[in-house]
């Protein structure tokens, strides 16, 4: 079915966007348009899940944090994904953290409207459940890529998988952050980060990260990037329907 008649300047969800009109409409009278700033915790673990969050332009990581307080990401959502999965695969509670990485707005909608709707199957249940197999190949794939390659191949690999979900070469972070996203030191966040700078690749100042060279960062990542990439997009690439 055409999806010319959705407002895409307003809504920048590419799981909505892929969803039939009528379903689209429907599904947009429960939801309900929010800012949120960099840093925003979305929800604690073991929090209950009252809400499902579909990003447009913020992007938001999921974070376990151990006993000891060291942080490293699961995963990573943007415009491609939701937030809150557990609430269409039988639960209301999660073992992670969501934490806004990169401000900007999403749309959210009701637990119990979300589960009405997954529950009648078609093409949202379908989306959502592509969705999810894309989002367990990215968490399974940065177990490996923290376990077995260097803080700088991660930090490009980090960098790549931001630029995909925003509009823009401007990303406004601090090594602090960055270094909670990757499970790294603090002052070895700053060595990558300048070994990258050096190259020319990108640009770091208190507080942002300008992407010059996008093509160099991709020649030096790790192949975790590109079999993330490449699965996502073959699930949810183009709008893809049965």
């Amino acid at each position: 079915m055409s999806q010319t008649t959705k407002p895409e300047s307003q809504l920048d969800s590419q799981l909505l966007l892929a969803l039939p009109d009528n379903d689209y409409m429907r599904l947009r009278l429960d939801m309900r348009h929010l800012f949120f700033p960099l840093g925003q915790v979305i929800y604690e673990s073991g929090g209950h899940l009252d809400y499902i969050y579909f990003p447009t332009s913020c992007v938001v990581s999921l974070l376990y944090t151990t006993e000891d307080g060291l942080t490293a990401e699961m995963g990573l959502i943007g415009n491609e994904g939701v937030v809150g999965i557990a609430l269409f695969l039988g639960g209301d509670t999660t073992n992670n953290r969501a934490v806004v990485q990169i401000a900007g707005n999403a749309l959210r909608m009701k637990a119990t409207s979300l589960q009405e709707e997954f529950s009648r199957g078609g093409q949202f249940q379908y989306l959502m459940l592509r969705y999810t197999q894309a989002l367990i190949t990215q968490i399974s794939q940065t177990a490996v890529c923290n376990r077995l390659h260097s803080l700088e191949k991660r930090l490009c690999r980090w960098l790549l998988l931001s630029h995909d979900r925003v509009k823009s070469d401007k990303l406004l972070m601090t090594h602090e952050f960055i270094s909670n996203m990757l499970g790294g030191r603090r002052e070895s966040v700053s060595l990558a980060a300048r070994q990258l700078q050096d190259a020319g690749l990108i640009r770091y100042t208190r507080g942002e990260i300008v992407i010059f060279d996008r093509k160099g960062l991709e020649t030096i990542v790790c192949e975790c990037y590109q079999v993330v990439k490449e699965e996502t997009d073959r699930l949810l690439g183009q709008g893809e329907k049965r």
